[in-house]
């Protein structure tokens, strides 16, 4: 690479130089040219001479030299400059951010790194969430991220002259369509008049917009005026917004059972009512009828959590959750202590005899974030901290000793007096075993290939698992509690002994013990709540209906057939079925199981959507209409929830960090 600074130069990617010391500074290089030879330094990874004979320096009285180790410490941004004889990160060399907060060490571009005896300012150089360092290292994900095709609405470039290499999205898409389409290649770019280019910003947001509404308009074109289920769920985007994804299930003229996502909707707060009023504007929106509607979802977690977060207790133990979270691991230095104390702490319990050691166990682990997108991560996230809680203590103590920042000694310490009370432990214990039981209930439900009558036994294991909780796992977990207590020296109160308010004075607070305020205030109400919910959300007819939908089920020659059963489904469903239909699909049922049963065509299926349609194929479905229709609604039940949580980890691609101001016009189309 050689002439002037700015001048458009041919460049060879294979050519570039990987030493440091040899590279030509990427901004002194013509901006057309800038983005691929970015991409091409971080996919060639950084400089890491393995067979270098490192030369010595004299540091003090003594000689030392560049540790060949680091490059395992630090993999991904760690280069060593061979010709400068110093070492560099590549993260700040493709991008630097000026004004970044950057750590106590050098900078690693301008300055070199030589003081080969202070090998902690590799970590100072890391700095903070927002010093110079990590700055560049999101710049650099999103710029590879960006070459993966995951660039969500970033259409445009920073250069969309005809002379540049990267004009965005929308112009690269629209170059593609010319260069295989003559038609449109004929009527755009400098085949159209000067000023009626139709590219500029709004006209690439009006475009896409009109897709939007086409798309959805062809899938309201297909439901037509069949029948459709509805699946919700909300989460929130990246700038803390609660969002609608919304999701339509039908089975379409082919009988396949077609899931298609029609919106994200933005709510006020996340109540029934509020849910029900934006599902009433997206339906008049797309003119969809509620009449058209069946079947419900079954959000099983979140409804658990939920609900146990109107006990003020447990919604003050998931309100400290992510605090504790953000101030333990939000900071790179702060995450490594976390590690290194755990580390301690496991060689200390492998020592005592409390772990034993093994092939694969007593393996790293990290404090797991709960996500707004996947619910168990709930149940995670509470083990985590469990295990790792003296890990957390200790790092809290740290913050609220050492920390600079009289509002951070604030937060540590209030969290950590938080943290070391027998509620708090109490809480977390309870809310980690009701959330055990939910876990494999709601991870099946997230799968698509699951069956009605394998998810109905996990429902009825998680109902009387929590029962048999309340019942009889009352001593077993006050003996968990104040174990963990005694190991970690927090006070356990006296069941005996009276319970003392905290939010109300003696005079009007009730007398009660602490052995009732722990069982029944807590314990107990806290799972009568959860079976509530599970009774309300599964109750015998909801039970009933998922049941009798398995004996459409045509596997083993439809071994699952019962006819008693299907009369009753179709009575589950009044507004589809007249006791004149029920009258007729009496006698409809014992042709249908004559025919199937003696028909070769239908003698492999595996399950309900192969039936609907192999009979669509057959022209069975015109024959047997009555029990088509009990196909249809048995086809429009969600069981699974994999879709509508498919949609937000989606939308966390389209609006994610560096574009968290995108407007809701923008997640609605």
């Amino acid at each position: 690479m050689s002439g002037n600074s700015k001048e458009k130069v041919s460049l060879n990617l294979h050519d570039l130089p990987r030493d440091l010391g040899l590279r030509t500074v990427i901004s002194k290089l013509d901006p057309n040219i800038q983005d691929e030879v970015w991409r091409a330094y971080l996919q060639m990874g950084p400089f890491q001479p393995q067979s270098h004979d490192f030369p010595t320096r004299l540091l003090g009285e003594k000689s030392r030299r560049f540790v060949r180790s680091w490059f395992d410490n630090y993999p991904d941004w760690l280069e060593y400059s061979i010709v400068k004889e110093a070492a560099f990160c590549l993260y700040c060399y493709v991008f630097r951010e000026e004004n970044g907060s950057q750590g106590a060490g050098p900078c690693f571009t301008g300055e070199v790194f030589r003081n080969w005896k202070k090998k902690e300012m590799l970590r100072q150089h890391v700095g903070g969430v927002n010093s110079a360092h990590n700055i560049a290292r999101r710049r650099c994900e999103s710029l590879m991220n960006q070459k993966a095709h995951r660039q969500g609405l970033a259409f445009r470039g920073n250069n969309e002259s005809q002379s540049s290499d990267n004009r965005g999205n929308f112009l690269k898409l629209l170059q593609f369509l010319a260069d295989h389409n003559e038609e449109i290649k004929g009527v755009i770019f400098n085949n159209a008049p000067a000023n009626l280019q139709m590219t500029s910003p709004d006209i690439q947001k009006q475009i896409i917009s009109v897709c939007s509404a086409e798309t959805s308009r062809a899938i309201i074109k297909e439901i037509g005026d069949s029948l459709f289920s509805v699946m919700i769920d909300e989460s929130r985007d990246i700038s803390t917004k609660d969002q609608m994804a919304i999701v339509l299930r039908y089975v379409d003229k082919r009988g396949h059972m077609v899931e298609r996502f029609i919106g994200i909707e933005h709510v006020i707060d996340t109540k029934a009512i509020s849910l029900k009023a934006s599902l009433d504007t997206v339906f008049a929106r797309h003119g969809l009828s509620m009449s058209s509607m069946r079947g419900k979802d079954m959000m099983v977690l979140l409804a658990l959590v939920s609900v146990a977060k109107k006990h003020q207790e447990v919604n003050d133990l998931f309100s400290l959750v992510p605090k504790v979270i953000n101030i333990v691991a939000a900071l790179s230095k702060r995450y490594e202590i976390l590690k290194e104390t755990r580390a301690i702490a496991v060689i200390e319990a492998l020592k005592t005899g409390e772990l034993k050691s093994g092939q694969g166990m007593n393996q790293e682990i990290t404090l797991k974030r709960s996500g707004y997108t996947r619910w168990s991560s709930h149940y995670g996230t509470l083990i985590s901290i469990i295990t790792m809680f003296s890990s957390i203590i200790d790092v809290l103590e740290i913050i609220a000793n050492d920390a600079s920042n009289s509002e951070q000694r604030f937060e540590a310490n209030s969290t950590l007096k938080f943290m070391q009370t027998f509620d708090f432990v109490f809480t977390l214990y309870l809310m980690k075993n009701i959330l055990g039981f939910a876990n494999e209930l709601s991870q099946a439900l997230q799968r698509k290939d699951q069956y009605i009558v394998n998810s109905m036994k996990l429902v009825s294991i998680c109902k009387l698992g929590l029962q048999r909780m309340r019942e009889h796992g009352w001593n077993s977990l006050l003996s968990q509690v104040s174990s963990f207590c005694e190991k970690h020296f927090i006070s356990v109160p006296v069941m005996e002994n009276m319970f003392l308010t905290p939010r109300k004075s003696r005079c009007r607070a009730q007398e009660i013990t602490n052995m009732h305020h722990y069982r029944i205030d807590l314990f107990c109400a806290i799972l009568d709540m959860q079976l509530q919910e599970l009774n309300s959300r599964f109750n015998e007819v909801n039970t009933e209906l998922l049941l009798c939908l398995d004996c459409l089920c045509p596997k083993d020659s439809f071994a699952a057939f019962n006819k008693e059963k299907l009369l009753r489904l179709a009575q589950l469903y009044p507004k589809d079925f007249s006791q004149v239909d029920l009258m007729a699909l009496d006698t409809q049922l014992d042709v249908y199981i004559m025919d199937m049963q003696s028909s070769v065509e239908f003698s492999e299926l595996n399950g309900i959507s192969d039936l609907a349609q192999k009979m669509v194929e057959t022209n069975k479905h015109k024959v047997f209409s009555l029990v088509y229709l009990l196909v249809t609604l048995a086809l429009l039940l969600p069981v699974a929830t994999a879709t509508v949580e498919i949609v937000f980890s989606t939308m966390n691609y389209v609006k994610n960090r560096l574009r968290s101001r995108m407007g809701d016009e923008w997640l609605i189309t």
